[in-house]
């Protein structure tokens, strides 16, 4: 099968690639994790929280070749965070969290057929549905060593840069973790609670927050997409309206031309109005455009 045309490539590392394995390891990893892994062969992302329902990290859960094999992997959060938090919960569980982190290499594809073309051959690694843009999005990990796996995309592909998988992301409304959702931040500030989180699936490390929030809670902040013209203004800095605090940027990257800039800001749902542009200082030119966060 051809490779689509219009697709393009993201060539990364992971920040994690964990592998879980051993006769407890399916009601471990569904006890901590806020999804249902019943669905891991294919792939299912969701949220490691702390008590109190703050996001320590995200990932993708897969069912591994072997009985009782899983694999933990994350864009963004990195390993060693996820294997604290497993650690910190394995007591009576018969659980080994092996880091193969550094052994595993990873593509994006990205535009319509991707996931065709990949399931039309045998290929090494796994593969899953990703989230790097709204359009179809597919993930393909490696091993490194793989010979069959580092030639297995055609020559000529359109291949992405860093920058730009960072603008696909951000213009989809697709929240990184942790630096767009941390530990201070509810899976619901940022929308993570529509595809992040199972309702139905029994318990798990910060359930009863998630329970409380969905039946009569209510988020005092929200992320949104922003632009503007100009740089990006520094990751983290405080955005002001009509001379109040009423966020931070959380990330950011140029837009597709150069002239301005994309992101996405943590804002206070009280303070803000949507209505009015956003300045980065407190004595600064109101320049900044923010919008709902969009979700996929």
């Amino acid at each position: 099968m051809i490779f689509p045309p219009s697709a393009s490539i993201y060539r990364y590392r992971p920040a994690a690639w964990l592998r879980v394995a051993g006769p407890d390891a399916e009601t471990f990893l569904q006890g901590q994790f806020t999804n249902d892994i019943r669905q891991a062969g294919a792939g299912v992302y969701g949220l490691w929280l702390d008590l109190k329902g703050k996001v320590l990290a995200d990932s993708f859960v897969l069912r591994g070749a072997a009985g009782g094999e899983f694999w933990v992997g994350s864009y963004f959060s990195v390993s060693s965070a996820i294997a604290r938090r497993l650690g910190d919960y394995i007591i009576a569980d018969d659980v080994d969290v092996e880091d193969a982190t550094a052994l595993w290499t990873g593509l994006s594809l990205i535009g319509d057929g991707v996931g065709a073309w990949l399931r039309a051959s045998p290929r090494a690694g796994y593969f899953f549905r990703g989230r790097r843009s709204s359009g179809e999005n597919w993930e393909w990990i490696l091993p490194i060593a793989s010979a069959e796996a580092l030639g297995g995309v055609p020559a000529g592909s359109r291949e992405l840069g860093r920058g730009d998988a960072e603008r696909f992301r951000i213009l989809a409304g697709i929240p990184a973790v942790p630096s767009d959702i941390g530990p201070g931040d509810l899976p619901n500030e940022g929308g993570l609670d529509l595809d992040a989180l199972s309702y139905t699936k029994g318990c798990y490390l910060g359930q009863e927050v998630m329970a409380r929030l969905k039946s009569k809670g209510r988020i005092r902040r929200r992320l949104h997409r922003v632009s503007g013209g100009g740089p990006p203004p520094a990751e983290g800095c405080a955005l002001w309206q009509g001379g109040a605090r009423v966020g931070e940027l959380r990330s950011a990257c140029p837009d597709e031309e150069g002239r301005g800039f994309v992101g996405i800001a943590m804002l206070s749902l009280a303070r803000v109005s949507l209505e009015a542009p956003l300045a980065p200082a407190a004595d600064g030119d109101p320049t900044i455009l923010a919008a709902p966060l969009l979700s996929v």
